[in-house]
Protein backbone atom coordinates (compact mmCIF):
# COMPACT_ATOMS: atom_id res chain seq x y z
CA UNK A 1 0.00 0.00 0.00
CA UNK A 2 1.47 3.39 -0.68
CA UNK A 3 2.45 5.50 2.26
CA UNK A 4 2.81 2.57 4.32
CA UNK A 5 5.67 1.47 6.04
CA UNK A 6 7.75 -2.52 6.63
CA UNK A 7 10.42 -2.92 8.56
CA UNK A 8 13.87 -3.78 7.37
CA UNK A 9 13.77 -7.35 8.26
CA UNK A 10 9.74 -7.84 6.84
CA UNK A 11 11.75 -6.45 3.36
CA UNK A 12 14.34 -9.50 3.90
CA UNK A 13 12.15 -11.71 4.53
CA UNK A 14 9.51 -10.44 1.69
CA UNK A 15 12.93 -10.50 -0.39
CA UNK A 16 14.11 -13.94 0.40
CA UNK A 17 10.33 -15.65 -0.62
CA UNK A 18 10.28 -13.81 -3.84
CA UNK A 19 13.78 -15.55 -4.58
CA UNK A 20 12.45 -18.71 -3.41
CA UNK A 21 9.44 -18.70 -5.32
CA UNK A 22 11.26 -17.41 -8.90
CA UNK A 23 13.69 -20.62 -8.22
CA UNK A 24 16.48 -17.78 -7.87
CA UNK A 25 18.52 -19.10 -4.67
CA UNK A 26 21.89 -20.34 -5.27
CA UNK A 27 24.52 -20.43 -8.03
CA UNK A 28 23.35 -20.95 -11.78
CA UNK A 29 23.84 -25.01 -11.53
CA UNK A 30 21.64 -24.76 -8.26
CA UNK A 31 18.99 -23.04 -9.96
CA UNK A 32 19.09 -25.33 -12.94
CA UNK A 33 18.55 -28.21 -10.89
CA UNK A 34 16.20 -26.87 -8.70
CA UNK A 35 13.83 -26.30 -11.93
CA UNK A 36 14.33 -29.59 -13.62
CA UNK A 37 13.05 -31.04 -9.67
CA UNK A 38 10.47 -28.30 -9.54
CA UNK A 39 9.51 -29.22 -13.02
CA UNK A 40 9.28 -33.29 -12.85
CA UNK A 41 6.65 -32.03 -9.96
CA UNK A 42 4.81 -30.44 -12.21
CA UNK A 43 5.69 -26.82 -11.18
CA UNK A 44 6.21 -24.34 -14.19
CA UNK A 45 6.21 -21.57 -11.50
CA UNK A 46 3.83 -18.54 -10.87
CA UNK A 47 2.36 -16.52 -13.88
CA UNK A 48 4.05 -12.98 -14.26
CA UNK A 49 0.97 -11.34 -15.12
CA UNK A 50 -1.86 -13.08 -12.85
CA UNK A 51 0.66 -13.40 -9.95
CA UNK A 52 0.28 -15.83 -7.58
CA UNK A 53 -1.78 -18.27 -10.12
CA UNK A 54 0.85 -21.38 -10.83
CA UNK A 55 1.08 -21.65 -14.95
CA UNK A 56 0.10 -24.82 -14.71
CA UNK A 57 -3.75 -23.80 -13.55
CA UNK A 58 -4.08 -21.37 -16.18
CA UNK A 59 -2.51 -24.08 -18.96
CA UNK A 60 -5.03 -26.52 -17.33
CA UNK A 61 -7.84 -23.95 -18.07
CA UNK A 62 -7.15 -23.20 -21.70
CA UNK A 63 -5.71 -26.63 -22.84
CA UNK A 64 -9.76 -28.47 -22.78
CA UNK A 65 -10.58 -25.66 -25.03
CA UNK A 66 -7.70 -26.23 -27.79
CA UNK A 67 -7.53 -29.62 -27.41
CA UNK A 68 -11.16 -30.25 -28.11
CA UNK A 69 -11.05 -27.82 -30.86
CA UNK A 70 -7.49 -28.84 -32.81
CA UNK A 71 -8.18 -32.67 -32.16
CA UNK A 72 -11.93 -32.82 -33.17
CA UNK A 73 -11.14 -30.52 -36.65
CA UNK A 74 -8.08 -32.25 -36.93
CA UNK A 75 -9.67 -35.63 -37.26
CA UNK A 76 -12.73 -34.40 -39.19
CA UNK A 77 -10.52 -32.92 -41.90
CA UNK A 78 -8.20 -36.15 -42.28
CA UNK A 79 -10.86 -38.78 -42.61
CA UNK A 80 -12.80 -36.41 -45.20
CA UNK A 81 -9.13 -35.20 -47.10
CA UNK A 82 -7.98 -38.96 -46.89
CA UNK A 83 -11.40 -40.54 -48.18
CA UNK A 84 -11.62 -38.50 -50.83
CA UNK A 85 -8.70 -38.20 -51.87
CA UNK A 86 -8.06 -42.21 -52.51
CA UNK A 87 -11.14 -42.33 -54.42
CA UNK A 88 -10.53 -39.32 -56.44
CA UNK A 89 -7.54 -41.90 -57.86
CA UNK A 90 -10.07 -44.18 -59.31
CA UNK A 91 -12.49 -41.71 -60.16
CA UNK A 92 -10.42 -38.57 -61.88
CA UNK A 93 -12.46 -38.03 -64.75
CA UNK A 94 -15.07 -37.68 -62.58
CA UNK A 95 -16.88 -33.73 -62.75
CA UNK A 96 -16.96 -33.79 -58.37
CA UNK A 97 -13.17 -34.89 -58.55
CA UNK A 98 -12.57 -31.69 -60.69
CA UNK A 99 -14.36 -29.24 -58.62
CA UNK A 100 -12.95 -30.86 -55.57
CA UNK A 101 -9.47 -30.66 -56.71
CA UNK A 102 -9.52 -27.38 -57.93
CA UNK A 103 -10.94 -25.77 -54.50
CA UNK A 104 -8.56 -27.61 -52.55
CA UNK A 105 -5.98 -25.86 -54.92
CA UNK A 106 -7.48 -22.91 -54.16
CA UNK A 107 -7.90 -22.83 -50.10
CA UNK A 108 -4.91 -24.68 -49.44
CA UNK A 109 -2.59 -21.43 -50.05
CA UNK A 110 -4.60 -19.50 -47.23
CA UNK A 111 -3.48 -18.95 -44.23
CA UNK A 112 -6.05 -20.02 -41.16
CA UNK A 113 -6.29 -16.86 -40.08
CA UNK A 114 -7.65 -15.19 -42.89
CA UNK A 115 -10.00 -17.47 -43.84
CA UNK A 116 -11.33 -17.38 -40.33
CA UNK A 117 -11.55 -13.75 -40.59
CA UNK A 118 -13.56 -14.06 -43.89
CA UNK A 119 -15.86 -16.37 -42.18
CA UNK A 120 -16.09 -14.09 -39.02
CA UNK A 121 -17.40 -11.49 -41.02
CA UNK A 122 -19.59 -13.07 -43.46
CA UNK A 123 -21.50 -15.45 -40.86
CA UNK A 124 -21.30 -13.45 -37.74
CA UNK A 125 -21.11 -9.53 -38.74
CA UNK A 126 -23.34 -9.53 -41.89
CA UNK A 127 -25.35 -12.76 -41.49
CA UNK A 128 -25.11 -12.46 -37.94
CA UNK A 129 -25.78 -16.71 -37.65
CA UNK A 130 -23.28 -17.19 -35.04
CA UNK A 131 -21.62 -15.14 -32.68
CA UNK A 132 -18.42 -13.33 -33.07
CA UNK A 133 -16.22 -14.65 -30.48
CA UNK A 134 -16.16 -16.66 -26.90
CA UNK A 135 -16.39 -20.12 -26.22
CA UNK A 136 -19.87 -19.92 -24.41
CA UNK A 137 -22.66 -17.63 -23.95
CA UNK A 138 -22.30 -15.49 -20.85
CA UNK A 139 -24.24 -15.84 -18.00
CA UNK A 140 -24.33 -20.31 -18.75
CA UNK A 141 -22.89 -21.98 -16.13
CA UNK A 142 -20.34 -24.78 -17.64
CA UNK A 143 -21.86 -28.21 -16.73
CA UNK A 144 -22.80 -31.49 -19.18
CA UNK A 145 -26.43 -29.46 -19.62
CA UNK A 146 -27.61 -29.39 -23.45
CA UNK A 147 -28.08 -25.96 -23.02
CA UNK A 148 -24.47 -25.27 -22.55
CA UNK A 149 -23.13 -28.13 -25.13
CA UNK A 150 -25.30 -26.31 -27.49
CA UNK A 151 -24.06 -22.64 -26.67
CA UNK A 152 -20.41 -24.19 -27.22
CA UNK A 153 -20.99 -25.94 -30.77
CA UNK A 154 -22.67 -22.93 -31.40
CA UNK A 155 -19.58 -21.29 -30.78
CA UNK A 156 -16.80 -23.03 -31.76
CA UNK A 157 -18.87 -23.86 -34.82
CA UNK A 158 -16.98 -21.31 -37.14
CA UNK A 159 -13.41 -21.72 -36.30
CA UNK A 160 -13.86 -25.14 -36.28
CA UNK A 161 -15.09 -24.63 -40.03
CA UNK A 162 -12.15 -22.63 -40.86
CA UNK A 163 -9.33 -25.40 -39.71
CA UNK A 164 -11.44 -27.98 -41.07
CA UNK A 165 -11.82 -27.10 -44.76
CA UNK A 166 -8.20 -25.63 -45.00
CA UNK A 167 -6.98 -28.93 -43.33
CA UNK A 168 -9.38 -31.20 -45.48
CA UNK A 169 -7.60 -29.31 -49.01
CA UNK A 170 -4.62 -29.97 -48.13
CA UNK A 171 -4.97 -34.07 -46.95
CA UNK A 172 -7.18 -33.88 -50.09
CA UNK A 173 -4.05 -32.88 -52.14
CA UNK A 174 -1.48 -34.89 -50.38
CA UNK A 175 -3.71 -38.18 -50.48
CA UNK A 176 -4.56 -38.31 -53.98
CA UNK A 177 -0.68 -37.54 -54.64
CA UNK A 178 0.26 -40.40 -52.91
CA UNK A 179 -2.10 -42.45 -54.28
CA UNK A 180 -1.39 -41.76 -57.97
CA UNK A 181 2.26 -42.96 -57.38
CA UNK A 182 0.92 -45.94 -55.68
CA UNK A 183 -1.71 -47.40 -58.46
CA UNK A 184 1.51 -47.64 -61.00
CA UNK A 185 3.41 -50.28 -58.24
CA UNK A 186 3.93 -53.26 -59.34
CA UNK A 187 1.67 -55.15 -56.51
CA UNK A 188 -1.37 -52.71 -57.41
CA UNK A 189 -0.67 -53.43 -61.47
CA UNK A 190 -0.33 -57.38 -60.53
CA UNK A 191 -3.70 -57.37 -58.09
CA UNK A 192 -5.57 -55.25 -61.79
CA UNK A 193 -4.40 -57.86 -63.84
CA UNK A 194 -5.88 -60.92 -61.44
CA UNK A 195 -9.04 -59.43 -62.13
CA UNK A 196 -10.17 -57.70 -58.47
CA UNK A 197 -12.58 -55.41 -57.83
CA UNK A 198 -11.60 -51.71 -57.75
CA UNK A 199 -13.04 -51.09 -54.44
CA UNK A 200 -10.73 -53.69 -53.25
CA UNK A 201 -7.74 -52.70 -54.71
CA UNK A 202 -8.28 -49.37 -53.66
CA UNK A 203 -9.06 -50.33 -49.62
CA UNK A 204 -6.36 -53.05 -49.49
CA UNK A 205 -3.50 -52.00 -51.35
CA UNK A 206 -3.57 -48.24 -52.49
CA UNK A 207 -4.92 -46.65 -49.31
CA UNK A 208 -3.34 -49.14 -46.75
CA UNK A 209 0.19 -47.94 -48.15
CA UNK A 210 -0.43 -44.29 -48.09
CA UNK A 211 -2.12 -44.45 -44.86
CA UNK A 212 1.52 -44.75 -42.90
CA UNK A 213 2.41 -41.26 -44.47
CA UNK A 214 -0.88 -39.38 -43.57
CA UNK A 215 -0.81 -40.78 -39.93
CA UNK A 216 2.92 -39.23 -39.53
CA UNK A 217 1.25 -36.38 -41.38
CA UNK A 218 -1.55 -36.16 -38.60
CA UNK A 219 0.51 -37.07 -35.28
CA UNK A 220 2.32 -33.94 -36.08
CA UNK A 221 -0.47 -31.43 -36.59
CA UNK A 222 -2.15 -32.97 -33.48
CA UNK A 223 0.90 -31.83 -31.14
CA UNK A 224 1.37 -29.12 -33.06
CA UNK A 225 -0.82 -26.60 -31.61
CA UNK A 226 0.41 -23.34 -33.28
CA UNK A 227 -0.17 -24.27 -36.45
CA UNK A 228 -2.44 -21.53 -37.43
CA UNK A 229 -5.08 -22.46 -34.31
CA UNK A 230 -3.11 -19.57 -32.13
CA UNK A 231 -4.48 -16.82 -34.79
CA UNK A 232 -7.43 -18.39 -35.34
CA UNK A 233 -8.39 -18.39 -31.44
CA UNK A 234 -7.27 -14.75 -31.22
CA UNK A 235 -9.66 -14.07 -34.23
CA UNK A 236 -12.56 -15.82 -32.51
CA UNK A 237 -11.40 -14.72 -28.85
CA UNK A 238 -11.63 -18.65 -28.17
CA UNK A 239 -10.24 -19.28 -24.49
CA UNK A 240 -7.31 -21.72 -25.63
CA UNK A 241 -3.49 -21.91 -25.42
CA UNK A 242 -3.58 -19.62 -28.59
CA UNK A 243 -5.07 -16.98 -26.59
CA UNK A 244 -3.53 -17.49 -23.36
CA UNK A 245 0.16 -17.47 -25.20
CA UNK A 246 -0.64 -14.38 -27.03
CA UNK A 247 -1.92 -12.99 -23.73
CA UNK A 248 1.49 -14.09 -22.61
CA UNK A 249 3.76 -12.61 -24.86
CA UNK A 250 2.00 -9.26 -24.96
CA UNK A 251 2.64 -9.08 -20.97
CA UNK A 252 6.07 -10.85 -21.36
CA UNK A 253 5.22 -13.62 -19.06
CA UNK A 254 8.41 -15.97 -19.83
CA UNK A 255 7.14 -18.01 -17.22
CA UNK A 256 3.57 -18.82 -18.96
CA UNK A 257 5.29 -18.55 -22.42
CA UNK A 258 7.98 -21.62 -21.50
CA UNK A 259 4.76 -23.42 -19.53
CA UNK A 260 2.38 -23.29 -23.48
CA UNK A 261 5.89 -24.47 -25.07
CA UNK A 262 6.91 -27.35 -23.10
CA UNK A 263 3.04 -28.46 -23.68
CA UNK A 264 3.11 -28.09 -27.36
CA UNK A 265 6.44 -29.89 -27.46
CA UNK A 266 5.21 -32.72 -25.06
CA UNK A 267 1.82 -32.88 -27.14
CA UNK A 268 4.36 -33.32 -30.35
CA UNK A 269 6.62 -36.23 -28.85
CA UNK A 270 3.43 -38.16 -27.43
CA UNK A 271 1.95 -37.74 -30.98
CA UNK A 272 4.73 -39.18 -32.50
CA UNK A 273 5.44 -41.82 -29.93
CA UNK A 274 1.45 -43.14 -30.36
CA UNK A 275 1.49 -43.19 -34.72
CA UNK A 276 5.02 -45.27 -34.06
CA UNK A 277 2.88 -47.73 -32.00
CA UNK A 278 0.21 -47.81 -34.00
CA UNK A 279 2.17 -48.22 -37.35
CA UNK A 280 2.65 -52.01 -37.42
CA UNK A 281 -1.04 -52.85 -36.58
CA UNK A 282 -1.40 -51.05 -40.31
CA UNK A 283 2.02 -51.16 -42.21
CA UNK A 284 2.74 -54.84 -42.45
CA UNK A 285 6.15 -54.03 -43.72
CA UNK A 286 6.63 -52.91 -39.89
CA UNK A 287 7.40 -55.66 -37.39
CA UNK A 288 8.70 -55.02 -33.93
CA UNK A 289 10.67 -57.95 -32.91
CA UNK A 290 12.22 -58.97 -29.17
CA UNK A 291 15.71 -59.70 -29.32
CA UNK A 292 17.66 -62.83 -29.69
CA UNK A 293 19.22 -65.26 -27.43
Amino acid sequence: MAGSYLPPESVEKLRDELLKLYGLEGSMFQQYITYWQELLKGNLGPSFASFPTPVITLIYRSLPWTAGLLVLTAMIAWVIGTILGGIATYRSKSLWVKIFEMLSNAVRPIPYYIFALALLIVFAYILRWFPAGGAFQIGIEPSYSWVFLKSVAKHGFLPALSLIIIGMGAWFLNMRNLTSNIIHEDFVVFAKQMKLKDQMILRNYVMKTAMPAQLTGLALQLGTVFSGTIITEIVFNYPGLGTLAFTAIMQSDYNLVMGITLCSIMSVALATLFVDLLLPFIDPRIQYTGGTS
